[in-house]
């Protein structure tokens, strides 16, 4: 029996010198892989900043149509896309990885309703989401001059982590102008509170306010001091605003 035990012995570390060389062999075909792959991504990045470092330069606003409203952005170079977007899913999930991904538009919408953004860094494909990019159009409407590229990618970059969103007093359009010019406002908000204002405060209005408020009174028979003070006081307080 000591023979056989011997051998099977032998043949066992046989067997384990074998599956080592194996294994090694394997490690170092991983390792190859990998570098191939990073050496693929390094020179695919390279094209990447390449092609976008000729169209546009450090510190250019970006600006793109995305659902309801333009989206704004600054360009920090090497393909990359500082903006201000809002985001529900930091709400409901700590996974880094699914937050980094692109911000689809229901992330968005819902990011706008829960009020929860952040200023982060993307590349130009994910902020662009598939629409045509304009440059600096921005610089024909706005009153002051544009800053510096560098003084305004180094204001984009200090700003980025997660800030309270707004979407009448302070949005992605606030961020750039900040950024680029160094002033907070909207031209997208203006135009929105001038339409709501047009829709809302006009004699038209004031008028049907009037009448709606007497029905209502004679209806319900309300005929009280503070509901008449109320029903003549509303659409009086249009009226004069109109």
């Amino acid at each position: 029996m000591f023979p056989l035990q011997v051998l099977a012995l032998l043949f066992i570390a046989a067997q384990r010198d074998d599956q080592r060389v194996t294994e090694k062999e394997k490690e170092k075909e991983k390792e190859k892989e990998k570098g191939g792959e990073q050496e693929r991504e390094g020179q695919k990045g390279k094209d990447t900043e390449s092609k976008y470092d000729l169209m546009f330069q450090r510190g250019d606003l970006l600006e793109v149509p995305r659902t309801l409203f333009t989206h704004f952005g600054i360009y920090l170079g090497g393909g990359r896309v500082a903006h201000f977007i809002p985001d529900i899913l930091p709400v409901v999930s700590d996974d880094e990885w699914e937050i980094k991904q692109m911000v689809t538009n229901n992330r968005l919408i819902l990011g706008v309703l829960a009020k929860c953004a952040s200023v982060r860094v993307d590349t130009v494909e994910d902020f662009a989401y598939g629409s045509k990019i304009l440059v600096n159009t921005m610089d024909k409407v706005c009153s002051r001059p544009p800053l510096q590229g560098d003084e305004v990618a180094r204001r984009a970059e200090k700003l980025q982590g997660s800030m309270t969103y707004s979407l009448l007093w302070y949005n992605c359009e606030h961020f750039v102008m900040y950024c680029r010019y160094g002033t907070v406002m909207s031209f997208q908000t203006f135009q929105f509170c001038k339409t709501v204002r047009k829709l809302l405060l006009s004699r038209r209005v004031a008028k049907a306010t009037a009448v709606l408020g007497m029905c209502l009174l004679l209806y319900f028979r309300a005929l009280s001091v503070c509901s008449t003070l109320l029903a003549v006081l509303v659409p009086f307080l249009i009226w004069m605003a109109a």
